[in-house]
């Protein structure tokens, strides 16, 4: 699976261990440890980028800042504005291969021919979200970083999609998800993409192996009698396509039936017109 509907975004070239890439007129250099290969760097935008992430050998990095870079730029997609800047561990902001399931969940909901209720775990800067709100949907985003929550509201903001029916909660996820069910709350879609590890407020270590399949098993319980799709995204290099399919298969298949896919998503190179892998998605949806 990938996009092939980005202006504002490309994936120019890839070589030794990093990305060439522009973000509207800004070109960035970051690192990526799936590049292996040591191909010829031949695009002169390698030599005049703008900003490149330097990784550090005691763990993090930093941005070396080539040229002038704002402390904020906007990129679009599909009629989505989106506000980008360099972050630290190499982050912008916008994970553009996910384009692919923002297009997916808009739409289903589209053609769902009926209101649907969308909840948006591990939401981030609300891509998805706006994705599905400009469908038609409500959605209930729900992220564990304020800062995160704030950045979605500006780019919901900046897309025309600050009055659409959408609910901001700055939540754990898992514990919302239970107290969801305890107040009866159902969704007829639900799109996840957890963190492969991570740390609760109290030292509590997330790894997302051990805990996806109890995390996956009470979203189940919070799903409308008829629900139109689960959405599962990993970049977790121990949950390959096939195992998120199996689980999908497993716990949402197990109970209503419907249908389970899987594929790797990724980003066309186009100094080469090969396609760099970016990642797992597993889709449940309904007959």
């Amino acid at each position: 699976m990938r996009t092939s509907h980005w202006k504002d975004y490309e994936l120019i070239d890839t070589s030794s261990g990093e990305r060439l890439e522009r973000w509207g007129n800004v070109i960035l250099i970051r690192p990526d440890p799936q590049i292996i290969w040591k191909t010829p760097k031949e695009n002169s935008l390698w030599h005049t980028a703008s900003a490149r992430y330097c990784r550090s050998s005691s763990g993090g990095g930093h941005w070396d800042m080539l040229q002038t870079v704002p402390p904020v730029w906007k990129i679009r997609y599909g009629g989505l504005t989106f506000r980008i800047k360099t972050m630290g561990f190499k982050h912008t902001g916008i994970f553009p291969e996910q384009a692919v399931n923002w297009d997916y969940a808009a739409e289903k909901i589209r053609n769902a021919g009926r209101p649907v209720q969308v909840l948006n775990l591990f939401g981030y800067t609300g891509a998805a979200t706006l994705a599905c709100l400009k469908a038609g949907a409500q959605v209930c985003h729900v992220d564990a970083s304020k800062g995160m929550v704030a950045w979605a509201k500006e780019n919901a903001a900046e897309s025309g999609l600050a009055g659409k029916p959408v609910r901001w909660l700055v939540d754990d996820c898992e514990k919302f998800v239970r107290r969801e069910q305890r107040r009866g709350h159902t969704y007829d879609a639900i799109i996840m993409d957890p963190p492969s590890y991570g740390r609760g407020p109290n030292g509590e270590v997330w790894k997302l192996e051990d805990q996806l399949y109890a995390l996956v098993r009470e979203c189940v319980q919070v799903l409308s009698e008829k629900p139109l799709f689960f959405l599962l995204n990993s970049y977790t290099a121990g949950l390959s396509p096939a195992v998120m399919e199996y689980l999908l298969g497993v716990l949402v298949g197990g109970k209503f039936g419907g249908k389970v896919s899987s594929d790797e998503i990724g980003l066309p190179v186009t100094e080469t017109g090969r396609v760099l892998p970016c990642g797992s998605t597993a889709i449940w949806e309904s007959r």
